[in-house]
């Protein structure tokens, strides 16, 4: 019996101590299971703020689209009420000008003394023509050089 005795005495310490280890592993365990709550609750937290700072920043984005639509509309308003008033003082002017003739069409421009289309110009050719003509100036003044030189 005795040994028996001695025997569940061991058990009894080997159970303890791992019962021990349990208990720890219990309270570190507890520990986590806060900090991972808490870091839920904070992060839950910054969510919502996220979210309302989202939703405030949203209403502010389209209220500042709605007015850039208004300004865009103004200063198109703007650009026909000027050339509204260039036509009126070429009419008060020139009294033998016809504002309201036909042949007055602002998708129209004057290149090089004639009436074009502006879709039939475009500003690109305008400036492939002119660096020609400015390489004929050169060239031209070039041989003039030449010639003087002989």
């Amino acid at each position: 019996m005795q040994e028996k005795v001695g025997k569940f005495t061991e058990e009894r310490a080997a159970w303890k101590k791992e019962r021990e280890g349990w208990e720890e592993e219990k309270k570190r365990l507890g520990t986590w299971k806060v900090r991972c709550l808490d870091s839920e609750s904070k992060l839950n937290g910054r969510i919502a703020d996220l979210e309302a700072d989202y939703d405030e920043l949203k209403e502010k984005y389209e209220g500042v689209e709605v007015e850039l639509d208004d300004l865009k509309g103004c200063i198109i308003q703007e650009h026909i009420n000027g050339f509204q008033k260039g036509l009126r003082q070429a009419t008060f002017f020139y009294r033998d000008i016809d504002a309201a003739d036909t042949r007055f069409d602002v998708n129209k421009d004057v290149v090089d003394g004639q009436l074009v289309n502006e879709a039939e110009s475009s500003p690109e050719e305008e400036v492939k023509k002119e660096a020609a003509g400015e390489e004929k100036d050169a060239e031209a003044s070039v041989e003039g050089d030449d010639n003087k030189a002989a």
